[in-house]
């Protein structure tokens, strides 16, 4: 019993460590206006397999150790997690801009953990429901001004059928990739979570490579005199941090998570990159939540506690 509590402690930890990195990159777009939706998912992930490169030499063992079914499945969670999701999810917010993507993709925590559970039958439906109804309605809450604001934004109806189609796309993506991932990694206990990270780094490489390249020659921003944009240290800067943070040590941490958690729980946990979204947001504003967000905060933290006891009384 002691150890599956430190395991579960752990397993929250590390799941919190993730979505604070993850939370940095909602700071980008706000921190380079400028610089399109393709310019920073790319830039990210370009960033991501530059990083990978040294540290898969470090650890050239490990990654001589996986089959080709195990690059295989690296590829696939690069190409769904990493590029699919961000440029449906970007392609969303240019279409039908901030709120609306933004509420669909809030719900990621209730429909990872309901689809996990489906598949996987972790816990019984009746200890499931009130962390789900708690962390369902700390979504509403925190997306209560997105929702109002929604209400005021004149969209016409191609727009705002385009942009509920595209995030929908993006919460499909996001709702494979961490129960593919955490199948992956439960069944392969020996490679430890940062050699995983490196070999999602190594298959994201390429995509973001040719994809960046793609951008800029059809863009012909290839050809012009700033081909980085306007600011390109900063954009640099920015991109290697988020690729270092964000991508390689957020996607470590949750691999480690996803080693010691039911993806049920993993997947509720999720509300802690909303959390830090949140924060990193009102912080960069220089303004204090909303009294509805302060609710929904308190919500989602009861979800989180609710679900953890729930898994460790069934346990």
């Amino acid at each position: 019993m002691a150890h599956a509590r430190m395991q579960l402690g752990a397993g929250i930890g590390f799941a919190l460590a993730a979505g604070l990195a993850w939370g940095l990159v909602f700071v980008a777009p706000v921190l380079l206006p400028d610089y399109s939706p393709a310019m920073l998912t790319f830039g990210r992930y370009l960033a991501f397999g530059l990083i990978a490169l040294p540290l898969a030499w470090r650890d050239r063992r490990a990654l001589a150790q996986l089959s080709r079914a195990d690059w295989i499945a690296a590829l696939k969670l690069a190409a769904v997690g990493n590029v699919l999701y961000y440029l449906a999810l970007s392609a969303a917010i240019q279409s039908a801009g901030v709120p609306l993507p933004t509420v669909i993709i809030g719900t990621l925590p209730v429909v990872i953990a309901v689809s996990a559970n489906l598949s996987r039958k972790e816990i019984g439906w009746r200890r499931l429901l009130l962390p789900l109804l708690l962390i369902g309605a700390g979504v509403a809450f925190v997306n209560h001004a997105e929702l109002e604001r929604l209400n005021r934004v004149g969209l016409g109806a191609a727009d705002l059928t385009a942009g509920l189609l595209l995030a929908l796309a993006a919460l499909a993506c996001w709702t494979w990739y961490p129960m593919r991932n955490a199948a992956w990694v439960q069944a392969n206990p020996k490679v430890g979570s940062g050699t995983w990270a490196t070999a999602q780094g190594i298959a994201t490489l390429p995509l973001a490579a040719t994809g960046m390249a793609l951008y800029l020659g059809l863009s012909g921003a290839l050809l012009s005199d700033a081909p980085l944009g306007p600011r390109p240290e900063a954009y640099l800067g920015l991109m290697l941090a988020i690729g270092l943070l964000a991508s390689w040590l957020g996607t470590l941490c949750w691999n480690r998570a996803s080693a010691l958690l039911p993806t049920s729980l993993a997947g509720q946990l999720i509300v802690f990159e909303t959390l830090a979204a949140l924060a990193y947001g009102f912080m960069h504003r220089g303004v204090m939540p909303e009294p509805t967000a302060w609710v929904g905060i308190a919500l989602l933290l009861a979800g989180v506690l609710a679900g953890s006891r729930a898994f460790a009384a069934a346990r």
